[in-house]
């Protein structure tokens, strides 16, 4: 018997690794019968000790065949075990910071409180060039060197003077690299959101070292308390501002003896009423 047990369990380990498991509980469940079965032989004592020995055997071959089956089990699966990566220094680092996004960008410097641009001023040579004259102040802050005549051209400039911040803007996108410039109208007396677009456009232009042309009419007040009139329009460069936008500096073609001067910002935006500005 006991060897007629040992050739089942033989075969049973050539068997396919599905059917291992199987096995194993079958030869464990037959050891138990057969314990049961020579206990009630004749020879007891002997039975007893054959069925001890045989179901111990048992159990450890059906322990070994179910070791190798879990094993022959996984490695004829396909289904090879799940390494688990090791932490990057990205993931290790995001963890530890709580910030999961490291890639993001960081945020740009914040624009200084103050800046005047370096410009080469012209007054207009005729009385309608104030135009080109202003686009020509402008341009000089970025470092590009045009004639009134030039520009004047570009402009579609006569001496009924030039049209509107929508030419400013189409001549200084032509000379500036990468056409940053947009035009801002003003059909309407302008309201506080657009003092504020007005003051972060001049911000920005200023800080990226570029001049902004505003297109004017009628009269406004400088922070010196001096009155500036132009009824019929005027062309004027901005190229400066303080108090983080809230002022601005003009540099104005119409009078070389006063070339400059500070205006705030709101006032400027009053100023382009009914017209607009490139920035």
């Amino acid at each position: 018997m006991k060897h007629t047990l040992k050739r089942q369990l033989r075969r049973l380990a050539s068997e396919r690794p599905y059917q291992i498991v199987a096995a194993s509980a079958a030869a464990l469940a037959l050891a138990s019968t057969t314990g049961a079965l020579l206990a009630n032989a004749d020879d007891a004592p002997i039975g007893r000790q054959t069925a001890t020995t045989v179901a111990a055997e048992l159990r450890s071959d059906a322990a070994a065949m179910g070791g190798a089956g879990a094993a022959a089990s996984a490695s004829t699966s396909g289904s090879p075990a799940t390494a688990v990566p090791a932490p990057t220094s990205a993931s290790r680092a995001a963890k530890t910071s709580g910030d999961p996004d490291l890639t993001r960008k960081p945020a740009p410097p914040k624009p200084p409180a103050s800046k005047l641009l370096k410009y080469d001023y012209q007054a207009q040579n005729t009385f309608y060039n104030c135009g080109p004259a202003a686009t020509r102040n402008a341009l000089s802050a970025a470092g590009i060197d045009r004639t009134q005549e030039e520009l004047g051209a570009k402009l579609g400039t006569t001496e009924m003077g030039t049209n509107s911040a929508e030419d400013t803007t189409r001549v200084l996108n032509a000379e500036v690299k990468g056409s940053p410039y947009r035009t801002r109208m003003f059909p309407n007396a302008p309201s506080p959101a657009q003092m504020d677009r007005l003051q972060a456009d001049v911000v920005r232009a200023i800080t990226d070292g570029r001049g902004v042309v505003a297109n004017i009419v009628g009269d406004a007040t400088d922070t010196d308390g001096n009155w500036h009139s132009y009824g019929g329009g005027h062309y004027i460069a901005v190229v400066g501002y303080k108090d983080e936008g809230r002022t601005v500096r003009i540099a104005d073609s119409a009078n070389p003896a006063d070339p400059s001067y500070w205006i705030s910002t709101i006032d400027l935006a009053n100023w382009m009423t009914t017209r607009g500005y490139s920035a």
